[in-house]
């Protein structure tokens, strides 16, 4: 997915996707640990994508930091 369509989502949905995205990682994991995998370049992709997904998360964040600083002004 990209950085630009997770911009997109609010956080509720980002920490959801996330969950999701560990959840398939655990499944491949423990799947390679006992056979081989059909494509084994999925775990790479979802690394990348938790990656994506938190680097926006923490936009967020501060995004969020920022707005509540120039509230308090």
């Amino acid at each position: 997915m990209k950085a630009s369509e997770l911009r997109e989502m609010s956080r509720d949905e980002l920490l959801r996707h996330l969950a999701g995205l560990h959840d398939e990682q655990l499944k491949l994991r423990l799947r390679q640990a006992s056979e081989s995998l059909p494509n084994p370049l999925r775990l790479r992709g979802l690394r990348r994508d938790i990656a994506r997904c938190r680097f926006v998360l923490a936009e967020l964040g501060r995004k969020d930091k920022a707005a509540a600083k120039e509230q308090a002004k």
